[in-house]
């Protein structure tokens, strides 16, 4: 059974002995740090008092926030086919908090640091049967261990993109052994596959399974309801939607939109930026003046529709996509990488985004389709001058508009049902096999609090 290497153990204890000096410098590193610090004691102290050796155990991790969202729709379909079982969730960015306290789950906490003694407690303590990682990201300390305990360990939503520093030296060296021992992996597609066997997984033990994030949005649209008020800031004229943006997008989209306004002034934009910390929402106010737009009026102060709407909340996106007749999604312009195009293409309206898309799995399937637009890979002028006239072309071209975005839910709906195939894969590998372990003496309860 392979075990974690001397250089991933030596790494991970340099990494978090580190943690305290980088977080004096950013808050999310120090939010992180402490709770997960913390996380491997509060999960103990739920083991002791709650853990039913009678039930299976499921214990779910994932990241961040996206591959949260996709680990949600397997996991309530999990709990549907295994209700049975008690199930645990773990994430490791502070982004993933809100997510996991309404997630239905017995408990949801931080995952703790990768340390071998910190998982051996953990484990022997909850005894999962099931350990289950969203995406890609697999702890090599937890997994490998867990499979030496006899649970079985699986991977689900599996995406590897062809520039992920995974897959080069030294990070394929020394994370390949929590790969080896996976059980059963669900990859998105068969180029997935591909890439999650050279990371070390067992080809044999890899199905093509499709993307649960297809099912995560379209439900998170289904539950917009009709009479939500976000929708009524697109009513009564054409407007565009810019989600996720960073100041390289808005540069582009200011600059469209200057020119646009001029030939159309019925236009609107909402722009949602992915960051809306005060000093990016000031240079967006400065950005709109030197450029002649209308005054941007922030969403915690608008009565109404107005023709350039700065959104200064986060979380809203689902149903302020809903309310455009046409999107842009940020993230193409930088190294951050582009954001999800599916929100959108679930509202049925086409999308439009930057120059570097080609990582991104469903942007490809939107170009495919005819769905999406990409802007060229030039300098900042060419591309909003790309913009603007695509901008124009879909207002004076309705019916193209709505034919392009009827493609675009085409394409999610075509990806739908990856959730319950991946639900019913975790659930046969419980199935397959008896509980390990004999149900301990019942517990004593815990101290009453005064």
């Amino acid at each position: 059974m392979p075990t974690t290497s001397w250089g991933y153990r030596s790494a991970l204890r340099l990494g978090t002995a580190l943690a305290p000096a980088l977080g004096r410098f950013d808050h999310k590193i120090r939010t992180g740090d402490h709770a997960r610090r913390g996380a491997g004691d509060r999960l103990l102290e739920w083991a002791r008092w709650n853990r039913d050796a009678a039930r299976p155990l499921a214990w779910f991790h994932a990241a961040s926030v996206g591959e949260g969202l996709q680990a949600e729709t397997v996991l309530r379909h999990f709990r549907q086919l295994r209700p049975d079982c008690q199930t645990i969730y773990t994430h490791f960015s502070p982004s993933a908090e809100a997510l996991a306290r309404r997630l239905e789950v017995d408990a949801a906490d931080y995952l703790p640091y990768d340390l071998p003694d910190t998982m051996h407690r953990l484990l022997a303590s909850l005894e999962p049967d099931l350990l289950v990682f969203a995406k890609l990201d697999v702890w090599p300390e937890l997994s490998t261990r867990a499979a030496i305990s006899g649970a079985q360990v699986a991977i689900v939503a599996a995406t590897v993109s062809p520039g992920s520093g995974r897959l080069r030296w030294p990070a394929r060296r020394l994370l390949e052994s929590g790969y080896q021992v996976i059980t059963a992996a669900a990859a998105i597609s068969p180029e997935d596959a591909d890439r999650l066997a050279q990371l070390g997984v067992p080809a044999e033990r890899i199905q093509i399974l499709g993307d649960p994030r297809f099912d995560s949005v379209a439900e998170r649209v289904r539950a917009v309801k009709p009479d939500e008020s976000l929708l009524s800031f697109g009513h009564g004229a054409p407007t565009l939607v810019a989600g996720s943006t960073w100041p390289a997008d808005e540069a582009v989209l200011l600059g469209a939109f200057a020119d646009l306004h001029r030939r159309r002034p019925d236009a609107r934009l909402i722009l949602v930026p992915h960051e809306p910390t005060p000093a990016q929402l000031e240079a967006l106010q400065r950005r709109a003046a030197s450029l002649g737009l209308p005054v941007p009026v922030r969403l915690s102060e608008a009565q109404g529709p107005v023709p350039l709407l700065v959104v200064d909340r986060m979380g809203l996106l689902a149903a302020l996509y809903g309310s455009g007749s046409m999107a842009y999604v940020g993230g193409g312009f930088g190294a951050a990488g582009l954001h999800s195009v599916l929100e959108p293409a679930a509202w049925g309206i086409p999308v439009a985004f930057g120059p570097r898309w080609h990582n991104s799995r469903d942007a490809a399937l939107l170009v495919e389709a005819g769905a999406g637009i990409a802007l060229p890979r030039s300098w900042i002028g060419r591309a909003r001058a790309a913009l603007q006239q695509q901008w124009e072309r879909w207002i004076v071209d309705e019916e193209g508009r709505r034919a392009q975005g009827q493609r675009a839910r085409e394409v999610v709906e075509r990806g739908l049902g990856a959730s319950l195939r991946s639900a019913e894969m975790l659930a046969g590998l419980i199935s397959a096999r008896l509980l390990r372990r004999s149900p301990r003496a019942a517990r004593s309860a815990p101290p009453s609090t005064p």
